[in-house]
């Protein structure tokens, strides 16, 4: 598969089969990641692969996440251990994060490697068959989660990615042709 063709054929996966990924597959796509541009080659990525404890964990405190929205305590007690089981259940999950730099600018060119090398592991999961999903928000700075996730004071943590054997892939969503995004300028 070429690089177009991953691009255009990437989706967000949300279930996977069970089939398990092999880590030599894992460490290509870790490499993949790690050659995104960065441009003072400040080298701020830091990846951690969750096993299945860890997926548990990190399944835990997004459960405890969803479950303030329910008022009963055992229908909150039950949506966590559901969300938990389901992150567990989960073939590989990577967290990705960088480490903090003081200058603000260097910061922010450091943020978009880190989302150019999450785009490159998630092309090149496509080239090999897999799914990747991309999750990121708030619960990136939940305390429980970078306890979780063993992410230590001066990193940031962008994004998780989940992996695995896609067990069904979503049609494209309709999106904007780049010509009605697109200014050229004199």
């Amino acid at each position: 598969m070429d690089v177009r063709e991953a691009i255009r054929t990437r989706r967000s996966i949300k279930h996977f089969t069970d089939r398990p990924v092999e880590r030599a597959a894992v460490e290509t796509l870790l490499e993949l990641a790690a050659l995104a541009p960065n441009h003072r080659l400040t080298e701020p990525l830091r990846f951690r692969v969750l096993g299945p404890e860890t997926r548990r964990a990190y399944g835990a405190v997004l459960g405890a996440r969803k479950a303030k929205r329910v008022e009963d305590p055992e229908a909150a007690r039950l949506v966590q251990e559901k969300v938990a089981a389901a992150e567990e259940a989960i073939p590989v999950t990577i967290a990705v994060s960088i480490t903090l730099d003081e200058n603000p600018e260097i910061r922010e060119e450091d943020y978009a490697t880190a989302m150019m090398a999450v785009e490159n592991l998630c092309l090149g999961a496509c080239a090999l068959g897999l799914g990747t999903h991309i999750r990121s928000g708030a619960v990136m700075d939940d305390p429980r989660s970078r306890e979780a996730l063993g992410v230590p004071e001066g990193e940031r943590v962008v994004a998780t990615i989940q992996m695995g054997e896609p067990a069904e892939i979503p049609a494209a969503k309709v999106r904007r042709p780049a010509g009605e995004l697109t200014t050229w300028l004199p």
